[in-house]
């Protein structure tokens, strides 16, 4: 059993991750700024709602712990993080600089930093049939939005701290993870939880709106995936940043198309090309996790699609009684 602290185990991976720990035997401390409240509870074995911006909270909460996964972020869907920069980056910059620190004072074992494909050059993502992301893609740098800058400076935060105060590193630059028990309105919301919305809401036969045309591409992973490789790379010797995702790259309008099939509506879909659309294609390179961790994506698209699917419509009819 070890003793893991997960940070923004109130949010959508956060809170998947504390699940599976606690459901595997292991301590749980959790720890949010506020609950989305979508699992019963409890899935873990200690709940602290703090603010981590501040470091004598940091100090705190990692105390005796062994292991850190780091989720805690100001974050959300491309109309947010288009909308919103400084709040981005001051309020994770924050989090991420105490965490660290409050790591090293307390003699963490290990940290764990979701980081994002977001950190990859917008020069190399112009095309919608872009080649899949390398992880020595990242630089040189241009991340397209202030988003991926925060990222990719805590990525060499990140590897400062394991230089020079020999803290064990491990970080995970996500693609597109998407899966039930997260947001899906509110305007922080990822596509996929989006346009499931949008779907189980619209009338039979009706219309939906997608944002931009339709021809940006995307490679999503489903949830369970995820855990599975953010802990199997938690587990092993690799201290570098690795690609977790899918490489089935799909335009939106194929995304779209899925979900209103598994839905059996008939919808037309409406374009809106001022609505942000972020880069034109983003996919991920999976050769080094494969040959590092021999992990790959069990869940298909579809499959992953049909249980988000079902639980936002679940959702959204208990938000109307």
């Amino acid at each position: 059993m070890k003793k893991v602290l997960v940070c923004g185990a109130g949010g959508f991976i956060g809170s998947h991750m504390a699940k599976r720990l606690y459901e595997e035997g292991h301590f749980v401390r959790a720890v949010d700024i506020k609950w989305d409240g979508y699992f019963e509870e409890p899935y873990y074995s200690e709940k602290i709602t703090l603010d981590l911006r501040e470091y004598q909270n940091c100090l705190k909460v990692t105390e005796g712990i062994n292991y850190v996964y780091q989720f805690a972020a100001d974050m959300g869907g491309i109309g947010y993080i288009t909308k919103i920069g400084a709040d981005i980056m001051h309020n994770s910059a924050l989090i991420n600089i105490n965490m660290l620190q409050a790591a090293v004072e307390n003699k963490v074992k290990r940290f764990f930093w979701s980081s994002s494909a977001c950190v990859y050059p917008e020069y190399k993502q112009r095309d919608p049939n872009i080649p899949p992301l390398k992880e020595e893609d990242a630089e040189p740098a241009a991340p397209d939005q202030f988003y991926g800058w925060e990222k990719l400076f805590t990525e060499k935060l990140c590897e400062a701290y394991k230089r020079d105060y020999g803290l064990s590193m491990r970080i995970a630059r996500y693609h597109n993870i998407f899966g039930p028990y997260g947001t899906y309105d509110g305007g922080r919301e990822k596509a996929p939880a989006a346009l499931c919305r949008k779907v189980a809401m619209a009338k039979n036969p009706g219309e939906i709106e997608i944002w931009g045309d339709g021809k940006q591409t995307r490679s999503f992973l489903y949830i369970d995936d995820c855990i599975d490789g953010t802990i199997k790379l938690m587990e092993s010797d690799y201290d570098r940043p690795l690609n977790i995702g899918s490489d089935r790259l799909v335009t939106i309008d194929e995304l779209a198309d899925i979900i209103i099939k598994i839905s059996g509506k008939k919808l037309q879909k409406k374009y809106n090309f001022s609505a942000p659309q972020g880069v034109r294609g983003r996919n991920a390179d999976l050769t080094m996790i494969k040959k590092i961790l021999g992990w790959e994506p069990k869940v298909s698209l579809e499959e992953g699609l049909e249980r988000t699917y079902r639980w936002i419509e679940q959702q959204l009819k208990k938000d109307t009684n």
